[in-house]
């Protein structure tokens, strides 16, 4: 069901900084932040011949991100996002074998302008998952 691994995320509490080491230390080719109002989040993406990193910094108080760096306050992995070629069918499936898909279970549109859908990490080895449609 799943494809190429899309992107990494990681939370950073410093967007700017975290931004500028994989541009300035690691030569990586970084994008300028994106505002994700309804996600709640700022982005960045650090691109990598065969996948992203996702720099995640909350966007206001209620971001969920902001809650993560309350527990990790120096940042860490958030979640691993795998493509899919129907979301829908996805979905479908992933709870018909019991996966829990986060929020009303209705695809949102991502930070690449196309739909996703969270996984709880407690189905997924401790780990929050994000699949979106190619």
């Amino acid at each position: 069901m799943i494809g190429k691994l899309n992107h990494v995320a990681i939370a950073v509490p410093d967007l700017k900084a975290a931004a500028w080491t994989y541009r300035e230390t690691l030569g990586a080719r970084v994008s300028v932040p994106q505002a994700e109002p309804d996600h709640g989040v700022t982005v960045v993406f650090v691109e990598l011949p065969n996948a992203k990193i996702e720099l995640l910094h909350p966007l206001g108080a209620n971001s969920p991100i902001a809650k993560f760096l309350e527990r990790n306050p120096d940042g860490g992995m958030h979640h691993l996002c795998y493509e899919v070629e129907d979301i829908i069918a996805a979905r479908d499936q992933l709870k018909a074998q019991g996966a829990r898909v986060l929020g009303d279970g209705e695809p949102k549109i991502g930070a690449h302008g196309k739909p996703v859908l969270f996984l709880h990490p407690k189905d997924f080895a401790g780990t929050l998952i994000e699949i979106e449609q190619v």
